[in-house]
């Protein structure tokens, strides 16, 4: 305690070049003249307040936080509101020639190098996790299993989780707990009434779930996720630090809606 160099920086001043840093994505360079430092300075200083914002968890209100997916299963039990879950891919650097497990990190829905983060929310679209992430290439269900989630809802309260197709299976794992959209039998020739039912079937989960999609969005307007040109070491500490602010951005707002 104690040793190493002094900060130039005072703490405010380090936690100021990290949220401007996440969230409009300027360099340290550009920092570093802004508080008059060198820039290994401004380095040091977000590589040390970043893990402290992302151990904060997603706020609930002034006196909750979820940190983990077992407390948001909890929670959700306890509240008994509805759970949205949904994968997203954040691009990131080519890892370089002659790397091991260089091509993990391609997507294979979008064909570019990326990492891939579950994001959760509530029926209203509040921001409750977002996972760790993972290379691209890992499919959202298998993401899900790595993440403990099939057991936490076997053995867990009772709730609805509505999740897209990208989760068939897990309904049958967890007890109907997750809900995906209806399998489609019919793959040719399928009967007009089917086509339509199916049709509306499927729309009708659609507009029920979109508000995990607004979450997201929410999280893609800051720059750090838009796509990340960093070292792909600190994404899961980025992912979650800037889910942590979002999240607490949101209650702030609630909270005030609810006093006017």
């Amino acid at each position: 305690m104690g040793a190493g160099a002094k900060h130039r920086m005072v703490f405010v001043d380090r936690l100021l070049a990290t949220l401007v840093h996440l969230r409009h994505g300027v360099t340290h360079d550009v920092l570093a003249c802004w508080f008059g430092v060198d820039r290994s300075t401004v380095t040091r200083a977000i590589g040390e307040v970043r893990p402290l914002l992302a151990e904060r968890g997603c706020t609930i209100s002034p006196d909750v936080r979820l940190r983990t997916l077992a407390e948001v299963v909890d929670h959700l039990g306890a509240t008994g509101k509805l759970g949205i879950i949904d994968g997203t891919e954040i691009r990131v650097r080519r890892p370089a020639v002659g790397r091991k497990d260089r091509d993990k990190f391609i997507s294979g829905k979008n064909k570019q190098n990326a990492v891939k983060a579950m994001v959760f929310t509530d029926g209203d679209g509040r921001l409750l996790f977002c996972s760790p992430t993972k290379p691209g290439s890992c499919a959202d269900i298998t993401h899900a299993r790595e993440l403990g989630l099939v057991k936490l809802l076997a053995d867990g309260p009772a709730v609805e989780i509505l999740a897209d197709a990208g989760y068939q299976g897990l309904g049958a794992q967890t007890g109907g707990r997750v809900v995906t959209p209806p399998h489609r039998k019919f793959k040719k020739n399928a009967p007009d009434w089917y086509e339509e039912l199916h049709e509306r079937q499927r729309k009708a989960h659609s507009s029920r779930r979109i508000r995990v999609e607004h979450g997201i969005a929410h999280l893609k307007t800051w720059r750090a996720l838009a796509r990340h040109l960093g070292r792909r070491e600190h994404m899961d500490d980025t992912v979650q630090a800037i889910a942590g602010l979002l999240s607490q951005q949101q209650s702030a707002d609630r909270i005030l809606a609810w006093q006017t």
